[in-house]
């Protein structure tokens, strides 16, 4: 193409944004199907509305500095959702020009360092969008890639509740390991699905197969303690409705309460729900992730991933302080 044809990179952007953008009305609940609960869906359209903000920027100008200028203007606490966001544009891209020096690790090393736990499921969303197999995840950090296959399955529980959420659906080139973080991520598009209400949660994994609902009842968890919408007194009708599998979700709250510490963007919703879920503080919590994730061994029949959050789990298991968040006695 020679200079005179070539089209202005404003142009670009604006052409990329118009062909792979997804518009800030598909965080709306109604659109979505989703329950219609006021508050949580107040607060939980606001993360969403976070995400594609994020994701729309990138797609727009994936530049690293660009990025965290677009990104400053995201409330701190929800930055990470941002991230999240701007990781499924980048990887879109990294996808979709695979000769193109990979613009996801230009990410992690500049910026998206402190959300690296939120760009790693954002990138998911992209394998998602363009319905790669789950092996094409091998190109990311080995211990981390596991977070994408989560974010695949958020993915397909926001965008297909019904399928899959409803339907109980799972991609059929999900097996092993791979299946079981999809229902990580899967459990996780429940808490927005059913907007922060733990009754229809509890109901909805009721359907599941018995060897699925540990995995979703952690990510419930997770995006509880990460993405808040919910008062103690939910929180306690959550650690009720999921006490059969009260490590899991101590787990999935510690999982984001790593999370945020790592991004040093605490929230007052992570702390409640650490102590609701978890019998610990929020820094308590991030912790004991960080010590569960000294000395892993390498991959072999179990991913080292599965080993740290077992870990996380064990110290929890038969724990009275477990027993004191099942009973939402940790306030």
């Amino acid at each position: 193409m020679s200079p005179r044809t070539q089209v202005p990179p404003v142009r670009l952007a604006r052409l990329r944004v118009a062909l792979a953008g997804i518009g800030p009305e598909e965080a709306d609940f109604a659109r979505r199907g989703f329950s219609l609960v006021a508050g949580p869906r107040a607060r939980l359209e606001t993360v969403g509305h976070a995400f594609v903000y994020g994701y729309r920027a990138a797609l727009a100008d994936d530049d690293p500095g660009a990025l965290e200028c677009t990104l400053a203007a995201v409330d701190q606490e929800l930055r990470g959702f941002g991230y999240e966001g701007a990781a499924m544009g980048v990887m879109l891209r990294d996808l979709l020009a695979p000769w193109r020096r990979p613009r996801l690790d230009r990410l992690l090393a500049g910026p998206g360092a402190p959300h690296l736990y939120m760009v790693h499921v954002g990138a998911g969303w992209a394998f998602a969008r363009l319905r790669r197999r789950p092996r094409a995840v091998q190109r990311l950090d080995p211990l981390l890639r596991w977070l994408a296959l989560d974010g695949y399955g958020f993915h397909q529980g926001y965008f297909q509740p019904a399928r899959y959420v409803g339907a109980g659906t799972r991609p059929r080139n999900f097996v092993g390991y791979a299946a079981r973080a999809f229902d990580q991520g899967l459990g996780r598009s429940l808490w927005f699905v059913a907007a922060a209400q733990p009754h229809p949660i509890a109901d909805a994994i009721a359907r599941f197969d018995v060897q699925r609902r540990p995995d979703l009842w952690s990510g419930v968890a997770l995006a509880a303690t990460y993405a808040g919408a919910a008062e103690p007194e939910t929180l306690r009708r959550l650690a009720v409705a999921g006490a059969g599998h009260s490590e899991h979700l101590a787990q999935g709250a510690t999982f984001a309460a790593a999370a945020r510490e790592t991004a040093a963007n605490p929230a007052a919703h992570t702390e409640l729900a650490c102590r609701m879920l978890a019998g610990v503080t929020a820094r308590d919590a991030a912790a004991l992730v960080d010590h569960a994730l000294r000395d892993l061994p390498p991959d072999s029949d179990e991913p080292a991933y599965e080993v740290w959050r077992r870990r996380v789990r064990i110290a929890f298991a038969g724990a009275e302080r477990g027993c004191r968040a099942t009973r939402g006695e940790a306030l």
